[in-house]
């Protein structure tokens, strides 16, 4: 059997580059509902089967009606990232070699590339060079992870080995977050085995960050083992919380303390950010996410530990039948939850060596300026306002202090296509969300998206 079909993989590749230069101009959002989806490609599953050529021909012509231009530059909803085109060739690369990046012993070129990323990574991060680095699915498992390691870590210091005798018997311990802390630390909390009622929540300022002296008041006279988590970008504001004081109050209660940072974290790539997140590097562990300030292909989240020992232990398997290093080669299933995975590395590799430091620092330094430049726009109608202080790349929007008209404002805006943008719940009352994450968004992709904005209100 012929193992390369070369018409199928350039049939594929010019529908991939179709796509992308579509991407500019294209409406943003989708243009077909589910039952069109569904008419389109609910066929017969036949005995045997159809040509490749059919099946590329089906899903190739669905995507510029099915599919969000989330890649593209005016997509501004969710946190979401685009992917540099040199991340993108690299996938494409990840996807022909078919490495299942477990061990070094499948996939010595995966294991070396993510040893490499890792030093990368915590150079452009500035944070403990001695940590660990994991690679997983996105923000959510980051958390998970790194919690997993706090978990070992503040339950080995009370006398407990979690990982042999579970939680039943277990020393209780305590769990601080702000009270906008994200959700992916609650799911986590709950896979972890801890449980929602063991969270207790710090109080948060005007702009979403923990009040150091909340978090003082609720450690005051607790002696069990504590996990504090601090956030370094709110997902409404992007305010980060006070991390310096924070890790003080941690530290001198004994507590680990954890970083949600799924898009913040890049901010220390930034000359011009980096104050925002001075005391981070004090944090035990960190979650955050290369798709979306990287701008790398999905799915790519990172999980940093300080000490490389509690995190292994948390996460390390062995079995017989595997053949796991004891040497200076890295298996990557001793810093991550899953063993069979695509080499997420690769990408991470190819957008810090293309990008350089300046190039990084130079990406996120785009998006806030454009976050500012929209709220710069858009404040001047005296019909719109501004709810949030912008310090990185998130922008919140209310239009006539009226919850239905600013949903309704949203509705138009996607309906509309010149942009995509999503809503949400602040403090309370209906606020449209503007998140910049693009490294191909222009500035006259912000002044045409806004111009939009202001069209829909009318």
């Amino acid at each position: 059997m012929k193992i390369v079909n070369e018409e199928i993989l350039h049939r594929a590749a010019g529908y991939a580059v179709e796509y992308l230069e579509a991407l500019p101009e294209r409406h943003v959002g989708a243009r077909a509902t589910r039952d069109e989806l569904l008419a389109a490609l609910r066929v017969p599953l036949t005995d045997q089967g159809e040509s490749p050529d059919a099946v590329i021909d089906a899903l190739a012509q669905q995507a510029p009606r099915g599919t969000v231009g989330s890649a593209g530059p005016r997509y501004f909803g969710f946190v979401i990232g685009g992917s540099l085109p040199v991340a993108v060739a690299t996938d494409w690369l990840v996807s022909s070699w078919d490495q299942n990046s477990g061990i070094f012993a499948v996939s010595p070129l995966a294991s070396v590339v993510e040893e490499i990323a890792r030093e990368w990574l915590l150079d452009v991060l500035d944070l403990p060079r001695q940590s660990s680095v994991g690679f997983v699915t996105g923000g959510q498992m980051a958390n998970f992870t790194a919690l997993a390691a706090a978990r070992h870590g503040v339950l080995r210091q009370a006398g407990w080995n979690v990982e042999e005798g579970g939680l039943a018997g277990a020393p209780a311990v305590d769990i601080v977050a702000g009270a906008e802390a994200h959700v992916t630390i609650h799911t986590s909390l709950r896979m972890l085995g801890f449980g929602l009622k063991s969270l207790r929540e710090a109080a948060t300022d005007g702009q979403g960050r923990m009040r150091p002296d909340a978090l003082a008041d609720l450690l005051r006279g607790s002696k069990r083992p504590t996990i504090v988590c601090a956030q370094a970008g709110n997902v409404n504001t992007g305010a980060v919380d006070p991390l310096r004081e924070i890790a003080s109050i941690a530290h001198e209660h004994g507590a680990w303390l954890h970083v949600d940072a799924a898009f913040g974290l890049w901010g220390r790539a930034s000359r011009d950010r980096r104050s925002l997140l001075d005391g981070a590097e004090l944090a035990d562990s960190w979650a955050t996410d290369a798709h979306k300030w990287l701008n790398v292909p999905f799915d790519n989240g990172i999980v940093i530990v300080r000490d490389p020992a509690v995190h292994r232990a948390a996460m390390t398997v062995s079995a017989a039948y595997l053949e796991q290093t004891t040497g200076a080669e890295r298996d990557s299933v001793d810093w991550v939850p899953d063993f069979s995975r695509r080499g997420r590395g690769f990408t991470v590799y190819a957008a810090l060596r293309a990008l350089g430091r300046r190039g990084v620092e130079n990406l996120v330094d785009r998006c806030c300026a454009h976050a500012r430049r929209f709220a710069e726009i858009l404040g001047r109608d005296p019909r719109v306002k501004i709810l949030n202080d912008v310090v990185l790349n998130q922008v919140l929007v209310r239009f006539g202090d009226d919850d239905k008209l600013t949903r309704d404002v949203i509705a138009r805006v996607q309906r509309e296509g010149t942009c995509w943008l999503a809503g949400t719940t602040w403090h309370g009352v209906a606020a449209m969300r503007i998140s910049v994450s693009n490294w191909s968004t222009s500035d006259e992709d912000v002044v045409r998206s806004a111009e939009a904005i202001l069209r829909c209100i009318a």
